[in-house]
């Protein structure tokens, strides 16, 4: 095993891939300590010079730094850049893959198809959110659910908002098709929709504007018409054995892999995240869609700077326009709230080894494959196109899960460096670890281990094969290590845009 890599012939920087001392001969002479994934400078950089990993530009030296310096948050900042967006240049088509695959799936009557068959109890605002949860709760306590043979579960589906909002904004559109959404995830097979009555988010509304589940599968209530909290947990129990009846009744059956639609997320990354994981899981993702499936990037905040590597992909330039305008909708959005896109890593992410957002966005692309680019959503948009799309979305993970579960992902794949605990009720998420020492410590939360790319030499192809087999096992009823541990109850969070008035 290599102590360092180089990642592109026009890089400056190598990568860690021990933990070197002072004095090292690995290339260069070390000037001083340099951490497991953090960089070094394998050549005199002045100050003022752009600094390049992957080939691209990921900041600018504030300082000279000598051959075998460590570059980072001492030495290295953000560096302004004019992207050559060049709408479609790199859009290749994939070769289709002849020899179809298949997953044992619950196919939908809107033609969906489910990895898994739970029942939902979504609320309209926070304020059911304690009762939604005691519905959910008296009735897995029954003997008539513990009897059902085919229901994954109950899942209170709880958030923080509906009201003290406006009723005709951003907010509360993106709010709108996120419940809506989950309403509509294949992967639940009925819905027990419950409000409190004089919120802004009106159930009526909800419901009225268009069916909300083309199987009927669905009821709704609030607690203030109902007379009560005990009336209406009696009344949820009583609803909730009806569509528990009718989900029961579901079964697995062989669904073509083209019916997936994956969503990528990475959570703690570290300076492997980009060398391991993201590009196994790039590879996946390119599998998939040559098998007709979908898969979702995600995460604006955490593309930026990288954007033209997909713009170049963008199957029309109207694809590569709405992607642009998506990066100048989150400047302003952060300049309006006194934020910044480079406030982006996270104190955990520096300490793994990445110092700009330009050098993490670069790293979290590669989850996207070579793919074209077949479209861009907003958050929580259904997605309507086969392929790789983007949807927009903050970089916060639960909050991009989110909107990716509403846009239709029937799985999630989450790369992770530091070690990102977490589940996505009703999907399954697949956690894949960068790195084999973060993997062994944590083989409790983590399903695949890309560690292995760098201390056995498994090629990105291989490893890419692995996930796509993972996502088909999976997908088939396979527990993964986060639904074994019961994740899965806290983390819808839908993006709040907007005053809370």
């Amino acid at each position: 095993m290599s102590r360092t890599i180089r990642l592109h012939a026009d890089d400056n920087v190598d990568i860690a891939l021990a933990d070197l001392a002072a004095g090292d001969d690995v290339g260069v002479t070390l000037a001083e300590v340099v951490k497991r994934g953090h960089k070094f400078a394998n050549q005199p950089i002045a100050d003022g010079t752009l600094v390049r990993r992957y080939g691209q530009i990921i900041g600018r030296a504030t300082m000279d730094i000598p051959a075998g310096g460590h570059v980072h948050v001492q030495n290295l900042s953000m560096a302004a850049l004019s992207p050559d967006y060049a709408f479609c240049a790199d859009a290749r088509p994939l070769p289709v893959l002849d020899a179809p695959r298949s997953f044992q799936g619950y196919r939908r009557s809107d033609g969906g198809a489910g990895t898994r068959n739970y029942v939902g109890v979504l609320t309209s605002v926070n304020c059911s959110g304690s009762v939604a949860r005691f519905i959910a709760e008296a009735a897995e306590a029954t003997d008539w659910f513990r009897a059902l043979e085919h229901v994954d579960g109950i899942v209170p589906i709880v958030h923080g908002s509906g009201c003290g909002m406006s009723g005709d904004n951003e907010g509360y559109h993106t709010l709108f098709r996120t419940l809506a959404g989950y309403a509509r995830n294949p992967n639940f097979g009925g819905i027990l929709l419950v409000g409190l009555g004089c919120e802004v988010m009106q159930v009526p509304d909800l419901v009225g504007r268009e069916r909300l589940r083309s199987d009927g599968n669905f009821r709704y209530m609030t607690i203030q018409q109902t007379g009560g909290t005990r009336r209406t947990v009696e009344r949820g129990v009583e609803m909730l054995r009806e569509i528990c009846t009718v989900a029961d009744q579901a079964r697995r059956a062989p669904i073509p892999v083209s019916e997936l639609v994956i969503g990528m997320q990475c959570g703690g990354s570290d300076g492997y995240s980009g060398i391991t994981a993201n590009p196994a899981l790039g590879h996946a993702s390119d599998l998939l869609v040559q098998h007709g499936g979908t898969t979702i990037l995600s995460e604006t905040s955490e593309i930026y700077g990288a954007e033209h590597l997909l713009t170049r992909r963008a199957v029309s330039p109207e694809v590569g326009q709405k992607l642009v305008d998506r990066i100048r909708w989150w400047e302003d959005y952060c300049a309006r709230n006194r934020g910044e896109m480079n406030n982006n890593p996270s104190p955990g992410n520096k300490r793994g080894g990445l110092t700009t957002i330009l050098e993490k966005s670069l790293g979290a692309v590669a989850k996207g494959g070579t793919a074209p680019l077949e479209g861009v959503y907003l958050y929580a948009e259904p997605i309507d196109r086969k392929g790789f799309v983007f949807m927009d979305s903050p970089g916060y993970d639960p909050c991009s899960v989110t909107g990716q579960v509403a846009s239709g992902a029937n799985l999630i794949a989450f790369t992770t460096g530091r070690g990102s605990v977490s589940g996505y009720k009703p999907v399954p998420g697949i956690k894949i670890a960068t790195n084999t020492e973060m993997f062994d410590r944590m083989s409790e939360d983590m399903d695949i281990n890309c560690g292995d790319i760098l201390d056995r030499g498994v090629t990105l192809e291989a490893k890419g094969r692995e996930i796509f087999e993972v996502f088909i096992r999976v997908a088939s009823g396979e527990v993964t290590k986060s639904e074994g541990l019961g994740f899965g109850g806290a983390e819808f969070v839908p993006w709040q845009i907007g005053a809370v008035m």
